[in-house]
């Protein structure tokens, strides 16, 4: 979901054209010309929609000299902007929405059925991405990157055996008053309340809802937190607070750059979120949005995505080998998974709505 993924330049067109060494494990000939790719693709371009800074620095430009294309990216910064560009008609090969989105988008004919033939690399898949309830069978979307929401904490300033101990609560503790970053995001600051109250966080009762947001008021009322998207990443590399939320992938950057940051998932449960490729029902160019969807899960590409960004992998091979490689130290980068109290957005457009209007009464009382 993106996730606290720095945005650079949202609408801006990128067109990258950086040679780099091919992917053996892609199937395609190296050194393919824009003809050949014309004659099996029908096209030699590609039309990438994508989080921002969400990508490994020579995917693009291996995947366009491999495939003697080249790849048009533009950038959104929610899931609601692109289904605003969708909905205006704007087409696109390949979109890398989340799961409740995915949901929506599948449920408005939006998406195309995906040619599973056309993607032998989905055996690549990590167990934690298969049969995610949105789209069990991958019928329509390939899982990009996942992760958890948790809180990353200062363990000189935090005694870990408290933050263990209260978990979200830790967020109402008037001993880290003025020391906590809450992400500005009324799902997953809704999910933390329904948590620590023992709900689940697709609740849609009235009475929950409405105990979740007098959590929040008091946590608001009595803490002093700072609201923060991006800006949660230098914040705490900076150590400026003591305690944030924070999405996984973030916190595995975070953590790799101060020494002195833990990061903690609540036994209460959390987000199981993802992030998955999708062909939109527009798609100009489907054929060559399936070999790309294919390439991005070969160990090479997965790698280098993984590797730069932080976020866990969707690639077993490279889940595993960056877990006891460059990550092995860090406690953020393996998403927790089969744990009974997690759980998966689901895309609920009453409940989302009733959730951001109180998230702006919630900040309003400041």
């Amino acid at each position: 979901m993106k996730k606290g993924i720095a945005m650079t330049l949202a609408g801006v067109l990128l067109v990258a054209g950086l040679a780099g060494c091919g992917s053996s494990q892609s199937g395609a000939d190296n050194g393919a010309t824009a003809e050949s790719a014309i004659e099996k693709y029908g096209s030699d371009t590609l039309k990438l929609y994508n989080w921002g800074e969400y990508m490994g620095e020579n995917v693009i430009s291996n995947f366009e000299k491999e495939f003697g294309v080249k790849v048009i990216t533009e950038y959104f910064d929610s899931n609601e902007t692109m289904y605003t560009k969708l909905q205006a008609g704007d087409a696109y090969d390949v979109l890398v929405p989340s799961d409740y989105m995915i949901e929506r988008l599948i449920s408005e004919n939006m998406l195309q059925e995906l040619d599973l033939s056309l993607i032998p690399n989905l055996s690549n898949l990590a167990e934690g991405v298969k049969n995610l309830p949105y789209d069990p069978e991958n019928t329509y979307s390939v899982p990009y990157f996942w992760g958890n929401v948790g809180l990353v904490y200062n363990h000189n300033n935090v005694d870990p055996a408290v933050i263990e101990e209260q978990g979200y609560e830790i967020l109402r503790n008037t001993d880290y008053k003025g020391t906590i970053y809450v992400y500005d995001s009324e799902r997953d600051s809704f999910m933390m309340a329904f948590k620590a109250l023992g709900y689940s966080m697709n609740t849609d009762d009235p009475a929950q809802i409405e105990e979740a947001y007098q959590w929040l008021l008091d946590m608001n009322n009595t803490m002093e937190p700072v609201y923060v998207t991006d800006e949660v990443i230098d914040g705490m590399i900076n150590g400026t607070k003591d305690i944030a939320v924070v999405y996984s992938g973030d916190a595995t950057t975070i953590l790799s750059e101060n020494p002195d940051m833990s990061f903690w998932m609540p036994s209460e449960g959390t987000n199981l979120w993802s992030d998955a490729m999708v062909i939109p029902a527009n798609a100009p160019n489907p054929k060559l949005a399936h070999e790309f969807i294919n390439y991005i899960l070969t160990y090479e590409a997965s790698l280098d995505n993984s590797e730069y960004v932080g976020y866990a992998s969707s690639n077993q091979e490279v889940l595993d080998e960056l877990s006891t490689t460059t990550f092995a130290d860090n406690e953020a980068y393996l998403p927790r998974t089969g744990y009974e109290k997690d759980e998966v957005f689901v895309d609920n457009q009453v409940l989302k709505k009733q959730l951001s209007e109180l998230w702006i009464k919630v900040k309003a009382t400041k």
